[in-house]
Order: C-alpha cells, then sequence, then structure tokens
C-alpha cells in the first residue's frame, strides 16, 4: 500500500498589511520529496502523524511537496498556481498510489479565490480519479466549505486549542484512510455552518469548550460515525464562508451525517453566547490581576497575534508596561528588525536609544521610545520543546534582548507566537521567573504557559486586527453571522 502525503497549509487575513510572498512559504516550510519525512518525522504535526500512520500501518508514505507559511494576507495567484501545480506533480511523480493525505489549513485564501483548499481538492480529485481516497488535516480554525466537504471523502479538524493534537489528528487521517483500502469503509460527509463567529472562549481545556468537545466525543462514539469536527472558524476572513461548522463523517449513510452535525451544531447555537468573551485593555487588565495577586501574570494581546497575521510590532502593551514602570516583566515578541540591527551594530552591554515598535502601520500604534540595555544577541535558532511542534527546529531570525528598567523585551525579525519559552531562554530570559508577561498570541501560548501561570488575561490593543466586532469592515459575508447580527 502505498500514500501520497503533502499539503498547502495557510491562514489569511483579508485585514492585514502583511504580504504573502513566495519567501514566506520558504521561511517556515517548503519542501518537496524525502525533506519532508527528514524534517518531520518524530514530529507533533499533521505530516508527522501521517509518516506515524505508515510506520504503524505499514505502509509507504510518499512525499510529495508540502508548502507551508506563517498567516499573513491572501496569497497572490501565481504563487498560489505555482504552489498548487508542484503539488500536483509530486503527486503524479508518486507513481501508483493507494490515497493521498493532505496537510491544509481550512482558512486559506487566494488572490480572486476565497475557498483556497476547496480549489486544491479539486484539483487533486481532477488528478487522481473519483475512487482514490482523499483525506485531509484541517485546523480547528477553519471556514469550511461545501466544496471542501464534496470534494475530499473525509476531513479531520483538530480537537485542541492550544493545537498541541496535530500530530494525533494526523495519524487519524491515516487511520481513517488504511479502513477505506484495507477495510472497504465508504465514508459519507455532511457539513452544517452555523450563523456564528466564535469569540476567544475556545480553549478546549477549559468550559465551556470542553464541554463541547465532549459532546462531539459523544457523537463520534455512536456506531456507524467514523469522525466528527468542530471549526470555530478564523474570523479575519471577509468571505462568503466565513463562520463556524460542524462536520462529521460515517460509513455510507450520509442521512445519519447530516443529523449528527445538526443536532451538534443545535447544541452550540443554543450557547451561542457562551464562545464569546470581553477583553479588556491592558491598563484593566493589569488592575484586575494585581488585586488577586497570583503570579506570573500572562497578558495575551490577541489583537497583535502574528498567528493570525498581525504585523507583530503593536505597541499598546509595551507602552503601557513602560508607563507603569513595571518590575520584572517581559514582551514577547516585537517584530522589529530595524531596531534588531541597531542593537546588533551596539553589541551586549551597549545602552541606546531606540524607537520600538509600530512601523508596520499607524494602526499598531506609535513607537516606544526606548533607552535600553542590550542583555543579550542571538541568531534567532532555536528548538520547541513545548507541547506544540516539540521537536522541531525554529528561528525567529537575527533577535535582540532589550531591558529598560524591569522591562524586558524580545525584538525578532520573523513573525511567531511565542509556544513555549524554549526561544526566550536562549536570549537569557526565562519568562517563568517574570511577575510580568506579556505576549502577542490569542491562546497557542498557552500550551508552554499555562502550566506555570499564575493567571492569565486576554486583551485588546489597537492593531491592525483590532478588534474585528467592531472596527473590520466585513463587506463579502454570506449571511448574518452572531454576535455582528443581533440573531
Amino acid at each position: 500500500m502505498r500514500v501520497a502525503i503533502g499539503g498547502i497549509s495557510h491562514e489569511s487575513s483579508t485585514f492585514t498589511n502583511v504580504a504573502t510572498t513566495l519567501d514566506s512559504f520558504r521561511e517556515r516550510s517548503y519542501l518537496h520529496g524525502a525533506a519532508i519525512v527528514e524534517r518531520f518525522t518524530g514530529v507533533n504535526t499533521p505530516i508527522g502523524g501521517f509518516i506515524e500512520g505508515a510506520e504503524a500501518h505499514g505502509f509507504e508514505a510518499v512525499p510529495t511537496m508540502l508548502a507551508e507559511a506563517h498567516p499573513s494576507a491572501p496569497t497572490p495567484r501565481p504563487i498560489f498556481d505555482r504552489l498548487v501545480g508542484e503539488l500536483l506533480d509530486g503527486i503524479e511523480a508518486a507513481g501508483a498510489i493507494d490515497g493521498v493525505l493532505l496537510e491544509l489549513h481550512g482558512a486559506m485564501v487566494a488572490e480572486g479565490i476565497d475557498d483556497a483548499e476547496g480549489h486544491i481538492l479539486a484539483a487533486v480529485r481532477r488528478l487522481v480519479g473519483p475512487d482514490m481516497p482523499i483525506v485531509g488535516q484541517l485546523d480547528i480554525h477553519s471556514n469550511v466549505s461545501h466544496a471542501m466537504i464534496e470534494t475530499a471523502d473525509v476531513l479531520i479538524g483538530r480537537e485542541t486549542y492550544p493545537e498541541v493534537d496535530m500530530a494525533p489528528r494526523g495519524r487519524e487521517c491515516a487511520d481513517v484512510l488504511v479502513s477505506m483500502v484495507r477495510e472497504g469503509v465508504r465514508p459519507t460527509m455532511a457539513l452544517h455552518q452555523l450563523p456564528l463567529v466564535w469569540g476567544m472562549n475556545q480553549v478546549t481545556a477549559h468550559p465551556p469548550m470542553r464541554q463541547a468537545i465532549e459532546y462531539l466525543h459523544r457523537i463520534e462514539a455512536r456506531p456507524g460515525v467514523i469522525c466528527g469536527s468542530i471549526a470555530t472558524c478564523f474570523p479575519l476572513a471577509d468571505i462568503p464562508d466565513m463562520g463556524a461548522s460542524v462536520y462529521v463523517a460515517t460509513d455510507n449513510d450520509p442521512a445519519l451525517a447530516q443529523s449528527c452535525a445538526d443536532e451538534l451544531a443545535a447544541w452550540l447555537w443554543e450557547r451561542r453566547a457562551d464562545w464569546q468573551a470581553p477583553m479588556p485593555s491592558t491598563t484593566e487588565a493589569l488592575q484586575a490581576a494585581d488585586k488577586t495577586g497570583r503570579y506570573p501574570v500572562v497578558l495575551a494581546d490577541r489583537n497583535d497575534n502574528t498567528g493570525g497575521g498581525s504585523p507583530g510590532d503593536s505597541t499598546g502593551l509595551l507602552q503601557t508596561f513602560l508607563a507603569a514602570d513595571l518590575q520584572d516583566a517581559c514582551v514577547l515578541y516585537i517584530v522589529d528588525p530595524e531596531a534588531v540591527a541597531a542593537c546588533h551594530q551596539a553589541g551586549v552591554g551597549a545602552v541606546l536609544d531606540l524607537e520600538v515598535g509600530g512601523k508596520a502601520s499607524s494602526l499598531q500604534g506609535e513607537p516606544c521610545s526606548m533607552r535600553a540595555e542590550v542583555v543579550a544577541l542571538s541568531d534567532g535558532s532555536f528548538r520547541y520543546d513545548g507541547p506544540m511542534y516539540d521537536g522541531l527546529d525554529g528561528t525567529m531570525g537575527p533577535s535582540a534582548h532589550i531591558r529598560q528598567g524591569g522591562v524586558h523585551v524580545l525584538l525578532v525579525n520573523k513573525r511567531e507566537q511565542p509556544f513555549c519559552t524554549a526561544f526566550s531562554r536562549t536570549l537569557g530570559l526565562d519568562p517563568k521567573q517574570m511577575s510580568y508577561v506579556g505576549v502577542k498570541s490569542a491562546a497557542h501560548f498557552r500550551a508552554g504557559f499555562e502550566p506555570w501561570a499564575g493567571q492569565i488575561q486576554v486583551i485588546s490593543e489597537p492593531s491592525v486586527h483590532a478588534p474585528a466586532e467592531a472596527n473590520l469592515a466585513f463587506k463579502r459575508l454570506g449571511r448574518k453571522l452572531y454576535p455582528f447580527d443581533d440573531i
């Protein structure tokens, strides 16, 4: 048994000014053939799960092409067409195969193509024919379309947020594909699109989201059900399919698939207000946090989350830290190549005047004027050691650890969330020893930070994405959506 593995993955914000280029993919993952297996064997990613499944079931995983970029603006059409063409070439070059396993995101947009995953799946289907099994692994933040459901045999979304189950869901995809090839399972999928934009109450380790996943698992345990998924949506895409959904696969029983999807969707919709959460400013969050006295306080800047496509250089959180003259405080990370270059030129131990952040857009706030000491410098190389991406090599590009008074800042070149503390430690900063930790992330930081955090506050500060509920001009949504609309 031979199975082609590969994919194209990108989360696309239609509101950000961060361009997507071919280098955007090269900087994260743009691999062909054996290099895919070399990099992702034993790593907590969907491809890692595909490889694990191949080893467990004894089939040959034939690597094709994998392209993944950090979240940013829609992919230009020439680049998108090139990537799709390379994926198809790789599958065709694989020779005789029994199925296809794809790593996709579920919220990719290309110029002129709102539903990039639907386009990719349709292209693969045309190549391999109507009877070849195609199984795809999606992010929990997907905007799932009917075209995606109708083209793939099975789609499986992640069930954790932070998404620590990437390899397990990839392994599940392999398990399902093997059951199709060897056991004659014939999946039928159904989709229920909810008129809902999911808020920040979606961390699966806590109520109320934990109860939603438990309900999903009860449905998955029913006879005839292969798998099911909840997609909380990616809200920063002005496209007709933006919104939450439920999708369920059964063994040759479309009526059961639809009834299960409808049942879970109704349960989620009845609790629609539960999925929303208020977001205070940094000042308000600090006041509330200091009253409780539980430290370290982690303040998550959701709007400047680079994992949603933001530039990563908004200054509201840092300005507040500096104005409050906090001690034992840090901000992870500020994307500012100009400031990093100045620090590298000055050297460790130097004290210099810097204008930090606020350079990508006027919506990101004014730069922070700092008189800062250069504490440490690096080339940005590190290895993840937290639950997310455990074992994967990463790079933040040339980086610097600076300090003004009691406020420490990590300046970087690459946009990435702090999934764990591994990178910070390479620059001599242990966030666990801080009292106040600011992170440019919505929730993925929790995987590496929540076990030791005294408390977590999700905050709102000015940004290109601040906030989607109020300031962004949606013009192309396909239906009324709660809480944008009174439904």
